[in-house]
């Protein structure tokens, strides 16, 4: 059995492609400020990495949000809030590697 396969096993959830793309799209990060009271987290990749995406969503607008997990700390950020259909992109995007 290959390490992957084990892997899959172990952790069944979503994961993020572990390397970005050649040429892959750079996301315009910026620090997470509260615009919504409530924001709903539409989907999520594995927390089992030290990186995780949110695909969320608030007031008509979607946005992907990344936890950055390092040394006991989390730095959350977040790419623009667009429409929905233009988050969904980015946020295939991310998870095909095509976008980091």
């Amino acid at each position: 059995m290959t390490d992957w396969l084990e892997f899959i096993r172990s952790c069944p959830g979503l994961h993020a492609a572990a390397v970005p793309q050649e040429g892959y799209e750079r996301v315009n990060w910026r620090k997470s400020v509260p615009r919504a009271p409530r924001v709903r987290v539409r989907r999520h990749t594995c927390d089992c990495k030290a990186i995780v995406y949110e695909l969320c969503q608030a007031g008509g607008l979607s946005f992907v949000r990344r936890l950055s997990r390092s040394g006991g700390k989390t730095l959350i950020t977040e790419s623009e809030w667009v429409r929905v259909p233009e988050a969904e992109r980015l946020w295939l995007k991310v998870l095909m590697g095509t976008a980091r």
